[in-house]
């Protein structure tokens, strides 16, 4: 009796799940995980595309004609640049000095200086664009990166020697690479050098990063694994290695450096300076103090929008299910704007950068949605019209804000120019020595050495200022009319030129270097 064949098992394919950006919505309802690189949905071009305006609108509108300010002074001047090292006082970091150090040791060039940076911003903020690539679909990033790319303070700090804006490419990207940090070595690597890179620029900025990514370790499962706030912590401790060795060797201790830096930043406590913040956005690189009527109002308009295009933007996020790393994003700009906003009490408009560059991740979640829903509404031609219209009126209110603010830069290279060629006619010459009013700008365009008996400064008394200029010309600079320090009040005064909309100078120059200028 033969046995019947035996019946073969049926095989039915297993139940497809729609796919979400790479993540099968059944993953997404599981919970937040480090994500597998989602599949290149594009050759990356548009990214690409987002950075190379970016760099081209700094040439073309934030490089031309501009000159090194105070603070950018005090950094060139410590690799090189136009004159020798300016006192640095307690509160700054050297990573901006070691990013411009490849360019600043070889030429005095602000105009070589100012390219350098435009490129290298460029493509530091593709490459934190591009650290998102396996957790957001690229018209996110693509959005994101021209919302932060738009914004007048971004295009003014690309180009310029100040650590902010790196500090932002630094946050978005060390964000990027803590989902994936669990289970992919390279992001573990990458994880820890941008926070080790951010704390280099600028400590506190480090800190207040750390602090929600170490947080987000224990709080999330997926990404709870020990190397990862390890890899963290160590980055946070190397990049503030070099500012508390700096400490103990020029400072008398990481407590009186700390001390120092507070006393010289000032106003530090419990403050709401989100007013500040907001009035400075009409042009203010440093609003100290801040009681200043608020005249352009709708330069603020786009900041008040930001919380509700954040909220939108999550709910966005939470329906395509990725909203894991995206309300990472959110609290971490929350932990590094909170300091700035309410314990300092003055604004700059550069010290929200990191915040602006994370805070985009979500914003650029909400602009899709609305423009989704204005293509779906019932007149979606209106709709995408009013759109473009507030766009255009975005862009066009950024754009006039970041031409005040280059013009009140090329101004600064006008004046301080003009006092170093007439300084250099009354024999003030390298090396010399300038102190007094606007003493470290002044004396990086002239060449000279620059110290202040007080202030932030300090490192001279009035007695030193008085023996040097016995062997080395020294210029005085007051406010025309006032009068010098005592030691200066018999030497010879000289009115130095101004550029339209300054203020006029006087300089007390020492006796004995006032030959004419060489020919």
């Amino acid at each position: 009796m033969t046995r019947p064949p035996a019946r073969r098992a049926a095989t039915r394919p297993a139940a497809a799940h729609p796919r979400v950006d790479g993540v099968t919505t059944s993953e997404a309802s599981a919970g937040p995980r480090p994500l597998a690189p989602a599949r290149v949905r594009s050759a990356g071009w548009p990214l690409a595309a987002v950075a190379a305006v970016f760099t081209f609108a700094q040439l073309a509108l934030a490089v031309p004609g501009t000159g090194l300010g105070w603070d950018e002074a005090v950094y060139v001047s410590q690799v090189g640049g136009n004159a020798p090292p300016a006192y640095f006082s307690a509160p700054r970091a050297r990573g901006v000095t070691y990013l411009v150090a490849p360019v600043a040791a070889f030429t005095a060039s602000t105009t070589a200086i100012r390219v350098y940076l435009a490129l290298l911003s460029g493509a530091a903020l593709l490459g934190a664009l591009r650290v998102w690539r396996p957790l957001l679909p690229d018209r996110v990033l693509v959005v994101a990166g021209a919302l932060f790319a738009g914004l007048w303070v971004t295009l003014f700090y690309g180009p310029r020697v100040m650590p902010n804006l790196w500090c932002a490419f630094g946050a978005l990207a060390a964000v990027g690479l803590l989902p994936r940090a669990a289970r992919d070595r390279r992001a573990l690597a990458g994880l820890g050098a941008a926070v080790a890179a951010v704390t280099l620029l600028r400590p506190s900025d480090g800190l207040w990063l750390a602090l929600p990514l170490l947080a987000a370790t224990l709080l999330v499962p997926a990404w709870r694994r020990p190397r990862v706030p390890a890899v963290t912590a160590a980055g946070l401790f190397l990049g503030a290695v070099p500012w508390v060795v700096e400490a103990y060797t020029s400072y008398g201790g990481l407590v009186a450096r700390l001390h120092r830096a507070g006393e010289i930043q000032g106003t530090m406590g419990w403050y709401f300076s989100v007013d500040d913040h907001v009035r400075a956005l009409a042009g203010r690189t440093l609003c100290r103090p801040c009681d200043i009527a608020w005249a352009h109002p709708w330069t603020g308009f786009w900041w008040f929008l930001l919380p509700f295009a954040v909220l939108g933007g999550l709910a966005a996020a939470r329906r395509a299910g990725r909203a894991a790393p995206v309300l990472l994003a959110t609290a971490t700009a929350a932990s590094l704007a909170a300091p700035y906003l309410f314990t300092l009490g003055y604004a700059a408009p550069r010290f929200l950068l990191p915040a602006y560059a994370l805070l985009a991740l979500p914003a650029a979640e909400c602009a899709l949605l609305v423009w989704s829903a204005a293509r779906t509404a019932r007149r979606p031609r209106l709709a995408a019209g009013l759109l473009a219209v507030l766009l255009v009126a975005h862009l066009g209110v950024q754009y006039a804000v970041l031409d005040r603010t280059v013009g009140y830069s090329r101004s600064v290279r006008a004046q301080f120019t003009g006092i170093a060629a007439a300084l250099h006619g009354l024999g003030v010459r390298p090396p010399c020595l300038v102190t007094g009013r606007e003493y470290v700008p002044i004396g990086y365009f002239t060449g000279c050495s620059s110290r202040q008996p007080r202030g932030h400064d300090g490192s001279i008394t009035e007695a030193g200022l008085a023996a040097a200029a016995r062997t080395t010309p020294l210029a005085v600079v007051v406010h025309a009319g006032r009068t010098p320090p005592g030691y200066a009040r018999g030497w010879p005064r000289t009115r130095l030129p101004s550029a339209p909309g300054w203020r006029r100078f006087d300089a007390y120059v020492s006796p004995g270097t006032t030959a004419p200028a060489a020919p």
